[in-house]
């Protein structure tokens, strides 16, 4: 049954649709993942203008409960994800673990030259040949972060060779050349999501994204990996327990 926009409610209209939504989805009638109705639906079942939907529709994508996906619609987001920042977890064994089905887009494959700045952080001579990889992280088909890898290369000859949309990149690291993560450093700051980064990741051009990049040690002790990872603002908290 669809609750009823009240004409002699003080609340404003737009508040009230909110609501309505809101609760919806938080008394499970519209699951994770599911598509809500068109914007001439809702303007239909509850009497308002198409610009109180849109407004609505906005906020609620602005507090992580639905996100859009370009050509398809609007859909129920999973609740937000915390990530806890004691210890090294893969992104593909954490959504493993948190029940969701984990994906991989690759966006850009190839070797390239140690610029100066990443060089510094792993330790290698400016131009040392890196392999780059780019990739588009899902959960359930919804997409999570965008993740860009710099290896050393010499640690990990012909990594790039391997299919990383199929396989996680930590293990194929570990199976193939025994690179196991034994500590890693990090720095995090909140930034403005890029036009290109947005799109990807299904959010507004200048919506708060959280920014990592983390440089990652092997149980040899060498820096291996640089990594700078984008991932939505609306779908991750982090974590952390402080003691004295």
């Amino acid at each position: 049954m669809v609750a009823a926009i009240s004409r002699t409610n003080k609340l404003p209209l737009y508040h009230q649709l909110y609501e309505i939504l809101r609760d919806t989805i938080a008394h499970g009638e519209w699951k994770p993942g599911d598509m809500i109705p068109p914007e001439s639906s809702l303007v239909e079942s509850y009497g308002v203008s198409r610009t109180t939907v849109r407004q609505v529709l906005d906020k609620l994508v602005t507090d992580g409960l639905i996100y859009r996906q370009q050509g398809r619609g609007s859909f129920v987001a999973h609740p937000t994800l915390e990530q806890i920042l004691t210890h090294l977890v893969s992104f593909t064994d954490e959504m493993r673990q948190r029940g969701f089905e984990p994906g991989t887009r690759v966006l850009a494959s190839q070797l390239m030259p140690a610029p100066p700045n990443i060089a510094a952080q792993l330790g290698v001579e400016p131009d040392e040949e890196l392999a780059y990889l780019r990739r588009l992280r899902l959960a359930d088909g919804e997409p999570m972060s965008i993740e860009h890898s710099y290896l050393v290369h010499r640690y990990c000859p012909g990594v790039l060779q391997q299919d990383y949309a199929a396989h996680p990149l930590h293990e194929t690291l570990e199976r193939l050349y025994g690179l196991r993560w034994s500590r890693a450093r990090q720095t995090i700051r909140a930034i403005k999501a890029p036009a290109d980064t947005a799109r990807l990741l299904g959010t507004k051009s200048g919506a708060a994204i959280l920014f990592i990049e983390r440089v990652s040690f092997s149980d040899r002790g060498s820096p291996v990996e640089f990594l700078q990872v984008c991932y939505r603002g609306d779908r991750y908290s982090l974590h952390a327990e402080l003691r004295e």
